[in-house]
């Protein structure tokens, strides 16, 4: 029987993640690895950082004609990742 003040491990890793501020680092790290998968190996190799802080995505690409094609696709990039999410993590995608 569960108790009123009993926690599932998903509660109580969330809060302690949340209490030592460490929540923030992993979901940078988290989107780091989505934009990986979700862009693939052609656009990854064009990437050369990949940051998250406070909701806002920055992604740096050495390819100017990349940088084009991905800053016309901005929104449609915040969505992808913020499905694969599961929450509304990024606000808006810097692309430089």
């Amino acid at each position: 029987m569960k108790k009123r003040n009993d926690l599932t491990l998903k509660e109580a890793i969330a809060a302690m993640l949340r209490e030592n501020r460490l929540d923030e680092p992993m979901r940078e790290k988290q989107v780091c690895a989505v934009w990986d998968r979700l862009m693939g190996e052609a656009i990854s190799t064009y990437t050369t950082e990949v940051s998250l802080r406070q909701g806002v995505l920055c992604v740096r690409v050495i390819s100017a004609p990349l940088r084009q094609e991905l800053s016309l696709a901005r929104d449609k990039i915040r969505k992808l990742i913020n499905e694969e999410m599961g929450e509304a993590c990024v606000r808006e995608v810097v692309i430089r």
